[in-house]
Order: structure tokens, then C-alpha cells, then sequence
């Protein structure tokens, strides 16, 4: 296990990833330390159910040129391989506070895109003292009566309610496309228009989805963690209570055309929750940091200087 950072750490400037990281918390964990200036506050970055740390490569090196960032792979999600740990969605939970105590050692600005926003939610709410704001994107929320997502959507988390057909289902898939061409219906799913993703980024994708392809069970792991994931947003009421008693900042950006998650669901969490500011990104999709990252960068920047000051200030080492 390592320690507390105390160096600042620099990204190479290559306009590519910077090094892989890992820290072992009862097996390895993968993560992206993109730099900053060593006494500015940390951003770290959640992805969602399927993610990896690479869905915040179109916006962390320009985040880390005012901010301390990182990213990093839950159990079960790219680099980080279970190797016997559990994917679901309250065991990562336990592993994000985990890697903040271990990696970082004082509080951090959670920026959590789908799961990860629904991890950084509950997490925010079981362990207030790791967690000096919150940046929701697209979070996994629970959606109403009136506020449905896509039929598609709602066909596919079926069928992962169900593991043993997921597995199939899932298996089957593998056999008919190939790793890159997962990745890219992923992404198509993901957002409006996914030829707005920047090259670079696509690239990053692709690549892991490469590697990925060699690794063992990823297709039962990932069932597991969509299951939770249903699961834990069925209990609808406990997660609007826990979002209720949240009192550091909150930002939260919201594509309309999220397919995944409805923007009615979101509008009814920010209606709930009026200290907290919104922003809806129109014409984007579930991944507004990947389809629009300067939009994003916009509001996360702005609201970094505004209302997530207080939270800016509790995140400085």
C-alpha cells in the first residue's frame, strides 16, 4: 500500500495518457495521476458502469493545469481486474474511500460520471470527511414515473437482472464483434453524435478495449455490477434521503438526450436538492465530458471558482 502523496506529480505533455499507477488494496488497484500544482485541490475522477479512467481523458490534462487530478479504475473496470473482489456497486464504494485514505490522505472534489456519480453520492453520505464537493455528471440516480428512460435501456439492465442470461447474452456479443467495435456502440449509446469524441480519445478507448479483451471474466463481472447497480437505485427513497443530507457543494451536469439516464430524473433530483446548481447540456448525451469536454470544462471551471470554492479550498493538501 503506498502512502499519502506528498510530490507533485506532472503529466509528460504528450497529449497522451500519462503513466499507469497502482496501489494495492487487498489486490491492484489502477489509477491515472494526471498531475497539478502540488498544493491545488484534488479532483478525483469516478467513471461509470462499463468506464474506465480513460472517459476523463478528453478533460483532465486541462483540469490538472489548475487542479491536483486523478483518475481511477473501480474493481471489475479497466485496468483494475477483480482477481476475486466483488464489482458491486457499495464494495466500490468502500474501495474509493479506500484509495483516498491510502493514495491521497486528506479530502477530495468527487467528479462521478453515472455509477461513479451514484458511488460518489453514497460514499459523500457514509464518509462526509473524505469529501469536500461533488461534481455529478450524468449520475445514476433513481428515475420516476415520469421520467422513462430508453426502451433499449430498459430491455438491456433487464437482462442483467437475470446474471445467468446476462452472461449469455453478453458472451454471444463477444463472439459476433470485436473488442473495438464493442467499444464504439458503447459509445454510441453513450452519446448523440460520437464523432464529437475527440481522436486522441477514441484512440484511448479503443486500446483498452484491446487489452481488455484478453482478460478473464469481464463479461460475469460486469452483470454482477449492473445487478447492483439496479439494486441499489431501487431503493429510491434511501438515496434521496442520503442526497438530501448532503452539505458540501454539488454541481451537477446533465445531458437532455441522456439515454441512460432521463434528464426528468435529473431535473427532479436538482428540484429536490436547491442548493445545488444544474446545468443541462442540450443535444448531449449520457457522457457530456467526452461529447462536449469543453462545455464541461466550462462549468466545472466556473463553478470551481463560485459556488465550489469552500469545497476548492477543503481539497488543498
Amino acid at each position: 500500500m503506498t502512502s499519502p502523496m506528498s510530490e507533485d506529480a506532472i503529466s509528460d505533455g504528450s497529449g497522451g495518457p500519462p503513466p499507469s499507477k497502482w496501489v494495492n488494496l487487498d489486490g491492484p488497484v489502477h489509477y491515472v495521476d494526471y498531475g497539478g500544482p502540488a498544493e491545488g485541490p484534488m479532483l478525483l475522477l469516478v467513471h461509470g458502469l462499463g468506464g474506465s479512467a480513460v472517459n476523463w481523458a478528453a478533460i483532465a490534462p486541462t483540469l490538472a493545469e489548475t487542479n491536483r487530478v486523478m483518475a481511477i479504475d473501480l474493481v471489475g473496470f479497466g485496468r483494475t481486474e477483480t482477481l476475486g473482489r466483488p464489482t458491486s456497486v457499495h464494495e466500490n464504494q468502500r474501495l474509493l474511500a479506500r484509495f483516498i485514505d491510502a493514495v491521497i490522505g486528506h479530502p477530495v472534489i468527487l467528479v462521478g460520471n453515472s455509477m461513479g456519480g451514484l458511488i460518489s453520492i453514497l460514499l459523500t453520505g457514509d464518509r462526509p470527511d473524505l469529501v469536500a464537493g461533488l461534481v455529478l455528471v450524468d449520475p445514476a440516480v433513481p428515475v420516476g414515473p415520469t421520467a422513462r428512460p430508453d426502451p433499449l435501456v430498459m430491455l438491456m439492465f433487464g437482462v442483467y437482472a437475470v446474471p445467468a442470461v446476462g452472461r449469455i447474452v453478453m458472451s454471444r456479443r463477444r463472439t459476433v464483434l470485436s473488442a473495438e467495435a464493442q467499444a464504439k456502440a458503447v459509445l454510441r449509446l453513450c452519446t448523440v453524435d460520437a464523432s464529437r469524441v475527440p481522436a486522441h480519445v477514441l484512440e484511448q478507448h479503443l486500446e483498452l478495449a484491446r487489452e481488455r479483451d484478453s482478460y478473464p471474466n469481464v463479461d460475469a463481472e460486469l452483470v454482477v455490477a449492473a445487478r447492483s447497480l439496479v439494486l441499489v437505485l431501487a431503493r429510491r427513497k434511501r438515496i434521496e434521503a442520503i442526497m438530501k443530507e448532503i452539505s458540501v457543494p454539488v454541481l451537477l451536469l446533465h445531458g437532455d438526450r441522456d439515454r441512460l439516464v432521463p434528464i426528468g430524473a435529473a431535473r427532479a433530483v436538482a428540484a429536490a436538492n436547491p442548493t445545488w446548481r444544474f446545468e443541462v447540456a442540450h443535444d448531449v448525451g449520457h457522457v457530456p465530458q467526452l461529447e462536449v469536454p469543453e462545455w464541461t470544462l466550462q462549468h466545472v471551471t466556473d463553478w470551481l471558482a463560485t459556488e465550489g470554492a469552500v469545497a476548492s479550498l477543503t481539497a488543498r493538501p
